[in-house]
């Protein structure tokens, strides 16, 4: 449910992406400003994010099979790469096309006409970013929160945009849209860096939220003051799904099919509170100086 729900927004995206294309196609050969240009520029990228999304969803819902054991969830960090670069990108040929018209100022035309299919096409964009964002979150999807954000930089520069197809005709300043196509290039630059940074901590296993971290250490807790200690505790996030892996420590006395229940009530708590959570558990006695010396990060053995 969570993969289909998580791709019909998707579809929407590409939808949507492909009206504001039109709309602001349609403005830019009115009007011939290089903001609108910039602006039909990052709607056309929009469209190929949607579409490599729908790819990662799609990708990422597969089971797990022989070779990918734990799943296919990563995927969905290629989209958000991908979002990320395409972002970078366009934010590229905005600065490019401001400068040559920089060099060479344009007076506008049909200005009026121009700027209201702007505005229709940043308000598609505005309401379906922030249904995308609220998706995301609620589904725990970084490609929905990914491509909700590269449809926010299109809202900024669409904003942009109407600035200067404003104020130009009111100053009679002909600079003012490729400078304001230059700030909005810079601003798009610095949500594409960010994009990324995310992409890169997700793709080298980044542990799970502090907040998360809390719900299971605060489930330790409860055990804790039965008697039962717990060490080596590990977290990894790879898109939608938690990986979470930690040693429980029980009096040495137990019986195989007591630790056992024991781990398997620990690992049920946290799937109850965390769901789409993989939980890895490790038995050892507490009473056993070996098992106190098995819990730093690196344990590789040296070839002999």
């Amino acid at each position: 449910m969570r993969n289909s729900s998580a791709r019909f927004y998707a579809f929407l995206s590409i939808g949507a992406a492909v009206l504001t294309i039109a709309l602001k196609a349609g403005a830019y050969f009115l009007t011939g400003s290089v903001g609108l240009l910039s602006d039909v520029a990052e709607s056309g990228v929009n469209l190929v994010a949607a579409l490599v999304a729908t790819w990662a969803l799609t990708y990422a819902a597969k089971p797990p099979d022989e070779e990918h054991a734990f799943g296919h969830s990563k995927a969905e960090y290629f989209s958000s790469g991908v979002e990320g670069a395409l972002i970078l990108v366009a934010a590229v040929s905005i600065a490019v096309a401001a400068w040559e018209r920089l060099l060479h100022p344009q007076p506008l035309a049909q200005i009026g006409i121009g700027l209201g299919l702007s505005l229709v096409a940043t308000a598609v964009n505005g309401g379906l970013a922030l249904v995308l964002l609220r998706a995301g979150r609620r589904l725990r999807s970084i490609t929905l929160r990914a491509d909700a954000h590269h449809l926010l930089t299109d809202d900024w520069t669409s904003v942009g945009v109407v600035l200067g197809l404003i104020f130009v005709p009111l100053t009679g300043w002909l600079v003012l849209d490729p400078v304001i196509a230059f700030l909005v290039a810079a601003n798009i630059i610095w949500t594409g860096v960010k994009l990324l940074s995310e992409t890169g901590s997700g793709l080298l296993d980044a542990s799970m939220p502090a907040a998360e971290q809390r719900i299971v250490t605060d489930i330790f807790a409860s055990y804790e003051k039965q008697g039962i200690q717990f060490h080596a505790f590990r977290t990894r996030v790879a898109g939608v799904r938690r990986f979470v892996s930690f040693h429980v420590l029980v009096p040495g006395n137990w019986s195989v099919q007591q630790g056992h229940a024991l781990c398997e009530e620990i690992e049920l708590a946290i799937l109850r509170s965390l769901p789409q959570t993989h939980v890895l558990t490790h038995l050892e006695p507490l009473e056993d100086p070996i098992s106190w010396s098995d819990q730093n990060l690196d344990r590789t053995i040296s070839p002999q």
